[in-house]
C-alpha cells in the first residue's frame, strides 16, 4: 500500500476568485506534493479588486470541521489565514493547543490588497493573546508587522523599525517571524527571518511590476508544505520564497483587478517538454 503524502490543514476563508484564501492554500499545498485539508472560517464576497463582505461561520462549525478530519487523518502542519471573529480565533487556539507537536504557520491577514479591513482591534488583541504564543512561524508583510507590534505609546506606526517589530512579536510567543517587504519603498523586495536570537536570514528578490491577489497566502502555504515535506524552518522559508516568486512571475490577470499567482506554473514546462519529446519521436515520412 502506498503511503499518503504529508498532510497540511488550512484554516481560512473561502475566496470565490480562487486567488487567495482556501483556494490559494489548496492549490499551493497540492502543487508542492502535500495533501490539503480545509477548515472554512468564513464566506466572502470578493473579486480580484477587493473584499466586499465577510460572513464568519459559527465557531462550533469550525470546531466540528477540524475535529472530524483531525480524528481521521494525521496532520503534519497547521496553516492559519483569514479568521473572521474573536470566537473563531478562540476556537482555533483551543484546537491547535491539543496538538503542540504540530508546527503552526500563521499568515495574519488584517486587510485586503485594496485596504478593506478584515480584522478589527478586538480580533488583533485575540490573535496576540491566544494564537501568537502557539505559532511556529508568523508571516506578516511589513504593514501587518507594524500594526501587530504597535504599542499604545508608539507615536507613529508607519515609522516603526521592522527589527523592533520582529522582536516585539517574538516576545509575544511565536518562534520565528518572516517579515516580507513588498510594501517597502526599496528597489528589491527584502524578506527577513528572525528568531529570538536575532536575524536568521535576509533574502532579496527582484521586484515584479504588478500587484497580486493571494501572494501572502501562497507564501505561507508554501512554507507549511515545505515543513510538512521535512525541511527545516530556514530551508522552508527559502524554498517557499522561490516557489512564490515564480508563481508571481507567471501570474495572470483573469479579471479587472489584481493579478493572481500561477501556482501550477511548472505544469506548462512539463507539457511543453512532453510535446517536444512526442514531436522528436515522430519519424518524418520518406520522400
Amino acid at each position: 500500500m502506498l503511503q499518503p503524502p504529508p498532510i497540511v490543514l488550512s484554516f481560512a476563508a473561502n475566496d470565490p476568485t480562487g486567488g487567495a484564501g482556501l483556494q490559494a492554500d489548496m492549490l499551493t499545498i497540492a502543487s508542492l506534493g502535500c495533501h490539503p485539508l480545509s477548515v472554512m472560517t468564513a464566506i466572502t464576497v470578493q473579486d480580484t479588486a477587493g473584499v466586499d463582505e465577510i460572513m464568519p461561520l459559527d465557531s462550533e462549525w469550525i470546531v466540528d470541521q477540524a475535529r472530524a478530519v483531525l480524528e481521521d487523518m494525521p496532520v503534519h502542519v497547521f496553516k492559519i489565514g483569514l479568521l473572521g471573529s474573536v470566537e473563531i480565533i478562540a476556537a482555533i487556539a483551543e484546537i491547535v493547543s491539543d496538538y503542540p507537536h504540530i508546527p503552526l504557520v500563521m499568515d495574519p491577514i488584517l486587510t485586503s490588497g485594496r485596504g478593506d479591513e478584515l480584522a478589527n482591534e478586538e480580533m488583533i488583541d485575540a490573535m496576540r493573546e491566544l494564537l501568537l504564543p502557539q505559532v511556529t512561524i508568523l508571516t506578516p508583510n511589513s504593514l501587518e508587522a507594524r500594526h501587530l507590534a504597535q504599542l499604545d505609546n508608539d507615536s507613529n506606526e508607519s515609522r516603526l523599525d521592522l527589527t523592533v517589530c520582529a522582536h516585539r512579536l517574538l516576545d509575544m510567543g511565536c518562534e520565528y517571524i518572516l517579515i516580507t517587504g513588498t510594501h517597502e519603498n526599496t528597489a528589491q523586495v527584502t524578506n527577513t527571518l528572525f528568531d529570538m536570537d536575532g536575524l536568521v536570514r535576509s533574502d532579496h528578490w527582484d521586484r515584479l511590476e504588478h500587484t497580486y491577489h493571494g501572494s501572502g497566502c501562497t507564501l505561507s502555504s508554501a512554507i507549511a508544505a515545505s515543513l510538512a515535506n521535512g525541511l527545516s524552518i530556514s530551508e522552508s522559508v527559502i524554498e517557499a520564497q522561490d516557489y512564490t516568486w515564480h508563481t508571481l512571475q507567471a501570474g495572470f490577470r483573469p479579471g479587472m483587478g489584481q493579478y493572481i499567482p500561477n501556482r501550477l506554473f511548472w505544469v506548462k514546462d512539463i507539457v511543453e517538454h512532453e510535446n517536444d519529446d512526442v514531436d522528436a519521436s515522430i519519424e518524418k515520412p520518406e520522400n
